[in-house]
């Protein structure tokens, strides 16, 4: 039967586009299901497009200081809708290139709205955004394998609802219709550091106000407050501990109300309002409640190789919860098809998933923090490198940073990598490498690194756990 399949996946973001691919590979019979764009999120609205804008301010901020690097640039600026319409680009070549994936595997695209009326059953029904030329329409499609990976969207607050206009999304923020000279933004993950960074190097007044006691939560402490340092000295305003309570919108700008933490609390008006309080999974109107499919804290609940409790159907990325990363989708996409397939895959584990930061400066780290191997109660041995330390960073003119290592004193283990500084998100991948292949300290001071490279600094981080630091 032409609506017959073997998998089908809903959901063509980086999970649900590469779990097509790999599940075509393996032989299966395969479709996708995509209601608004292909690529998802992340090509469209998150990951690339984010990128591009980082990009453009990146370039932005050496053209300001070209005399530092004995050039001259006079009169620097930029233009708005330029550096706006150049991320939009970048973002429909990244949906162009899905759709060529698809054809090109032999994956067809069903475009609508997908609900599972029971196990291996999918009703489609027309969605609000145009289908693409060549996608299949509404109907009832039948498979042996369903997928769910619809990913998330942002999470909502009372009090400060998104109203794409004064309050904004990412959504909003990367496609904003005039540069805010004042900016609040809510939460300092990566969503809201990236944007806080972006718009204070394009000029804009930025405050970042986080709930928790550092910014940056998820990564090392140690790192965090690196990296919160250089924030503050490119002059973005950080408070933590503290709260938005309310925001009172005028014509063209909010007053926030703060509470500080400590009893008191300050408004501030400002021209636009950053929503960046996390994301919650799209399980909604999946028909997943009838099914009895497990739910937890707003997720899908998921096994090693990401079956639901419900046999027959999957769910692999953001809406199977954390960590909510585009890698980590795609990883699991493949765990689970090569798993359908009897190929016996490992499970995901989580401490090797690395996470990016694409502020100014980079952050990314990989494994446990110190605090958390503490508490695991591993006796540990931890190496600190400076940028400052080498030769590639200062001639780059990029000297602030660090590189730090966690070891277990008594395997020689590497526990955790954690950096902040220029291209580290290039840089991490070596440290998850080692950590896959169970690497020890050893392995780690005997390997050659290039000179002069930045990666230099991830040896001396480790002979430096080791007393043995040479150039620090």
């Amino acid at each position: 039967m032409a609506d017959a399949f073997d998998i089908i996946i809903i959901g063509s973001g980086p999970g649900g586009y590469v779990t097509a691919i790999r599940a075509a590979q393996l032989g299966f019979k395969t479709a996708i299901i995509e209601r608004d764009y292909l690529g998802g999120i992340c090509l469209n609205w998150g990951c690339i497009p984010t990128k591009a804008l980082l990009r453009s301010a990146e370039i932005f901020h050496y053209m300001k200081h070209a005399k530092d690097y004995g050039l001259s640039a006079d009169n620097v600026s930029f233009d708005p809708a330029a550096v706006v319409k150049r991320s939009r680009g970048v973002a429909g070549r990244m949906g162009t290139g899905v759709a060529f994936l698809m054809k090109k595997n032999k994956v067809p695209v069903i475009w609508g709205d997908a609900t599972i009326d029971a196990p291996g059953k999918v009703t489609v029904k027309a969605s609000k955004t145009p289908a693409p030329k060549d996608a299949l329409g509404p109907g009832t499609y039948t498979a042996k394998h369903i997928i769910i990976a619809t990913g998330a969207r942002p999470r909502v607050l009372p009090g400060l609802e998104p109203d794409k206009k004064l309050v904004w999304t990412y959504f909003e923020a990367m496609n904003p219709d005039k540069m805010p000279k004042s900016l609040l933004v809510v939460g300092s993950g990566a969503i809201g550091i990236e944007f806080a960074s972006f718009y204070r190097t394009l000029g804009a007044e930025v405050t970042v106000v986080e709930v928790l006691p550092q910014i940056l939560p998820v990564e090392d402490a140690e790192i965090a407050a690196f990296a919160r340092k250089s924030f503050e000295k490119q002059g973005i305003k950080i408070l933590t501990g503290a709260k938005v309570t309310k925001l009172d919108k005028g014509a063209d700008s909010v007053t926030a109300t703060i509470d500080d933490g400590k009893g008191g609390t300050q408004k501030m008006t400002v021209d636009r309002v950053i929503s960046a309080v996390g994301v919650v999974g799209n399980v909604e109107n999946l028909g997943l409640e009838k099914l009895g499919v497990k739910i937890e804290r707003g997720t899908i609940a998921i096994d090693g190789v990401c079956k639901t409790n419900v046999p027959g159907i999957y769910a692999i990325g953001d809406v199977a919860g954390p960590p909510m990363l585009a890698h980590k989708a795609e990883h699991e996409g493949v765990i689970c098809v090569e798993a359908i397939k009897g190929l016996h895959p490992h499970p995901m584990d989580k401490l090797m998933i690395p996470g990016c930061t694409y502020c100014h400066p980079q952050v990314a780290s990989v494994g446990l923090t110190e605090q958390a191997a503490k508490d695991k109660k591993y006796d540990i041995r931890v190496g600190h490198f400076p940028f400052i330390g080498n030769g590639k960073a200062v001639a780059l003119g990029e000297d602030q940073g660090m590189v730090k290592t966690i070891f277990d004193k008594k395997t020689g283990q590497l526990l955790g990598a954690h950096m902040v500084g220029a291209e580290v998100t290039e840089l991490i991948q070596g440290f998850v490498v080692a950590m896959n292949l169970e690497t020890t300290e050893e392995e780690l001071m005997h390997t050659v690194f290039p000179h002069p490279t930045l990666s230099e600094m991830m040896k001396e981080s480790v002979l430096d756990a080791y007393g043995r630091v040479l150039n620090m």
